[in-house]
């Protein structure tokens, strides 16, 4: 991922937060064996992220039918997990040599995808996804009965990546001047949720102080 020096994150801690709290993420990955070239695929789906290793866990599952799963088992998979991001307006500027921008969060990480096939595998992931986004909903599932169970998890496919590599780009107006950076700030926290929250990183990173 291009990335200026100033928009890198390497923090350890910032990109579990980030991922975590931007855990709806991307697979790209051939649509292949190994063996035979194709193009790039990508699948769109939750998921949760561990920390545990040296850059952290991730865990989720495919549907079944998504043969995307069949591809990626064994090799090296990018995971994308697109954060806020926002127009930023030169209009916020001081410089009047100034031109348009777009502020955001992304985080790339990459793993090598083992697949989990078995039942109880399977179980324990979902039970991680529905404790990370409804923790009240765990109940209700264990009351279902078992053969409905049974047939939602066979329709299903884990898999966990262990994150060998990750790279975080944290844009936020880290290159302007501070009168800059505070219009910016305030314009975002005014703003929609996505600016909102690219507001609260400013805040985060130190790139603005708390107003």
């Amino acid at each position: 991922m291009y990335s200026s020096k100033f928009n890198q994150v390497a923090d350890r801690s910032v990109l579990i937060e980030a991922m975590r709290s931007y855990s709806f993420a991307i697979l790209f990955g051939p649509q292949s064996n190994p063996e035979v070239a194709a193009p790039l695929v990508a699948t769109h789906l939750p998921l949760v992220v561990k920390d545990e290793g040296p850059h952290g866990l991730i865990e989720g599952h495919f549907a079944r039918a998504n043969r995307h799963w069949q591809s990626l088992a064994g090799r090296e998979t990018l995971v994308v997990f697109p954060g806020p991001h926002s127009y930023v307006s030169p209009t916020l500027y001081v410089e009047p040599l100034s031109v348009p921008t777009w502020n955001y969060i992304a985080v790339h990480a990459y793993g090598i995808l083992s697949l989990v096939e078995d039942e109880a595998g399977r179980d324990a992931l979902l039970a991680g996804l529905i404790q990370a986004n409804e923790p009240a909903y765990a109940e209700k599932w264990r009351a279902m009965p078992g053969g409905f169970r049974r047939s939602m998890l066979a329709g299903i496919v884990g898999f966990r990546i262990p994150i060998a590599r990750i790279e975080g780009k944290f844009k936020i107006s880290q290159n302007r001047d501070e009168p800059e950076r505070r219009n910016v700030h305030a314009a975002h926290a005014a703003g929609t949720p996505d600016q909102q929250a690219l507001a609260a990183w400013m805040e985060r990173m130190g790139t603005i102080g708390i107003i």
